[in-house]
């Protein structure tokens, strides 16, 4: 260390919040009376969930952690709340939320009827004023000086009771965000970002639901090892019938039949349910009790005609795969080439993450089939109509107006 400079303070460990874990609000009168002390509390308020993903089916909160200056930290448990939450929702949809990383928690809390008004997303925030990691711990110790007890964020949180060191975890996720939310502020607006992140926040908490994927089938691990209609059909019949299973026992579809199983069984096809049993997984105790349903759908699969079976190649709107672009359109690739060079330059200037300076899929599509008007004025139209932000429209467009007149 340089003579004369001072050594930074360790962190400060946190185990539970500074001033104690509350008790989980699980009935009406500690709703109201959780309800009165927000209302009393002043600023911004602090608002995380924990769901048990990896353990359930549907990704509902089974836990939300609320904290507001004046009024400390209050625990919901909103499942047998789940119809009275009325009141906080007077209470929390009249100010600002600050969430990290917001896009994960907001699906689960607009379900339980609670839908913010504005947002600060300290992970988002995070990205734009240029710090590389931007987990909720590294930024409290970071900006704030304090370490986070670890170690619950993958644990079952449908359990009850909650254990206490669980319950000390999830207060701690809520203790310092709003702190952490003015440090990011501060950094925002010296960097002349503020503006920037505004606009993001709201594309974060107006964005609407995500439309079910045609085919969701095609997103079991590994499947890119099965090559033939017959294969791809035989996972499609463990993929669906799993996934009945899964969500009429409300488990995750992970723990009633493991991905590599559903691939191995299509790869093997096992021509009997004995064969089948003798594959890795479904020999298990528990499997052996559905290998004969899940031989059933194997046997359909196996039985269909050649016209309902799924194709080879995946339904896509978009562009092909980058790397075939040089053989299908190089003009294409040439203007993506472009295009990223001088984003990345753009994005290194201003310490961004290239990707929130604008979404890669947005400019791909661009690239690939650019808008008839290819001037500065066309191209930020055809950016606003692809969902970016005007800071990215006013950054981005002269520069990739540029890159679409490349050839190869």
């Amino acid at each position: 260390m340089p003579a004369g400079e001072e050594q930074a303070p360790a962190p400060q460990l946190l185990t539970e919040p500074v001033g104690g874990t509350p008790p989980v609000v699980d009935d009406v009168d500690g709703l109201h009376d959780a309800c009165t002390r927000l209302a009393a509390g002043t600023g911004p308020i602090a608002v995380d969930t924990e769901r048990a993903s990896g353990y359930r089916y549907w990704p509902k909160a089974y836990l939300v952690q609320i904290r507001r200056e004046g009024a400390g930290t209050v625990l919901i448990d909103p499942i047998p709340l789940a119809e009275q939450l009325g009141p906080l929702a007077e209470v929390l949809n009249d100010t600002e939320w600050v969430l990290h990383a917001a896009s994960q928690d907001l699906p689960c809390l607009t379900e339980l009827g609670l839908h913010p008004p504005s947002l600060f997303d300290t992970e988002l925030a995070g990205r734009l004023a240029g710090h590389e990691r931007v987990a909720l711990g590294t930024l409290v110790e970071k900006l704030l000086g304090y370490t986070l007890e670890k170690g619950h964020s993958a644990a079952d949180w449908s359990t009850r009771p909650l254990p206490q060191d669980w319950l000390n975890y999830a207060a701690l996720d809520v203790e310092l965000l709003v702190p952490l939310r003015a440090a990011l502020e501060a950094e925002l607006t010296e960097q002349g970002k503020l503006d920037w992140a505004r606009q993001e926040f709201e594309a974060v908490r107006t964005a609407p639901a995500p439309a079910p994927r045609a085919e969701p089938w095609r997103r079991t691990s590994g499947v890119h090892k099965v090559r033939t209609p017959r294969g791809l059909a035989a996972v499609r019949a463990l993929w669906e019938a799993r996934d009945e299973m899964a969500r009429k026992r409300d488990r995750a579809p992970s723990r009633v039949l493991p991905d590599n199983a559903i691939v191995n069984a299509a790869l093997s096809e096992p021509g009997t349910q004995e064969a089948l049993q003798a594959l890795p997984v479904f020999g298990g105790r528990v499997q052996r009790r559905y290998s004969a349903m899940w031989f059933k759908h194997l046997k359909a699969a196996r039985e269909l005609p050649k016209s309902q079976l799924p194709s080879t190649t995946t339904q896509n709107d978009g562009p092909p795969p980058v790397n075939r672009w040089g053989d299908k359109d190089p003009d294409a690739a040439a203007r993506l080439g472009a295009a990223r060079t001088s984003l990345g330059a753009i994005a290194e200037r201003h310490a961004l993450p290239v990707e929130n300076l604008l979404l890669p899929d947005l400019l791909r599509r661009t690239c690939w089939r650019p808008p008839e008007d290819r001037s500065p004025q066309g191209v930020a139209a055809a950016l606003a109509e692809g969902g970016a932000r005007q800071w990215q429209v006013d950054l981005t467009a002269e520069v990739l107006s540029e890159a679409l007149h490349k050839t190869a």
